[in-house]
């Protein structure tokens, strides 16, 4: 990546790369939240086999934002290129293991005699054993996290790179739903994987298969329903930088 002289691609880049951090490292911490899609919508239960498993379709509250980090690497791809994208990947992932740790170091400080955990009628008995349950993050999660992360955006950006070598500035489409999908692919199964398979937990085969591929379909259709999102986005973007520079900016990422 090349910055340039110009402050509104500065501005810009640190507009994405603040919302690519803000949703990655958010993500990251309310993921350990499953939540069942339909009563969230209003619907019924909905129950269905897949691998074997009799599932529900209950998924981590953390592909709330991980579709929206995919479409920011293919937009700062776009503008920034590899480098400006592979920059911000390895800082967040440094991020997410920062906050991790801080995390720990706050579950482990002993509570205030005096803190109650009560509000109102909403009592909470021991209000240090559900901070350390609400936010604490196994060692195994962690690197599940961070692993599947970078080894995801990796393949993201190189597949996104050479369709767009292809492509040049037309399809843009094709190349972030490709991208995103592979992308996707990788980060629904590796993060399980290393999480729960290789970790303590020790799920079965099936039962890994089952949840990776509920959360793949979810993540892929809420980043197939995102692409006017990008379109407007990169609108945005050029009525923000003018035409004929996000041409140049564009052409030289």
């Amino acid at each position: 990546m090349s910055f340039h002289s110009d402050a509104r691609e500065q501005r810009l880049y640190l507009v994405l790369a603040a919302l690519f951090v803000t949703h990655a490292v958010t993500a990251n911490l309310i993921g350990l939240k499953i939540f069942a899609l339909g009563p969230s919508l209003g619907l019924p239960p909905i129950s269905f086999d897949l691998f074997g498993q009799a599932l529900k379709l209950d998924l981590t509250a953390g592909v709330l934002l991980w579709p929206a980090v995919f479409v920011l690497t293919d937009i700062i791809n776009e503008y920034f290129g590899v480098r400006g994208v592979r920059f911000l990947s390895w800082l967040t992932a440094a991020l997410i293991v920062y906050v991790s740790l801080v995390v720990a170091v706050a579950i482990a400080l002993s509570p205030a005699d005096w803190w109650p955990g009560s509000s109102g009628s909403a009592s909470v008995p021991d209000m240090q054993a559900a901070y350390s349950a609400v936010f604490s993050m196994g060692v195994w999660s962690i690197a599940g996290s961070v692993t599947a992360f970078l080894a995801s955006q990796v393949i993201d950006i190189k597949i996104f790179r050479a369709l767009r070598a292809r492509t040049g500035s037309r399809l843009l489409w094709l190349r972030a739903t490709v991208s995103t999908v592979i992308g996707q692919l990788l980060d629904s199964y590796l993060v399980l994987y290393i999480a729960f398979v290789l970790g303590p937990a020790h799920w079965p085969i099936d039962r890994w298969l089952a949840i990776g591929s509920m959360n793949f379909l979810y993540k892929v259709l809420i980043a197939m329903l995102m692409i006017p999102v990008l379109y407007a986005v990169h609108a945005g973007i050029r009525a923000y930088l003018g035409h004929a520079r996000a041409e140049v900016l564009t052409a030289t990422a």
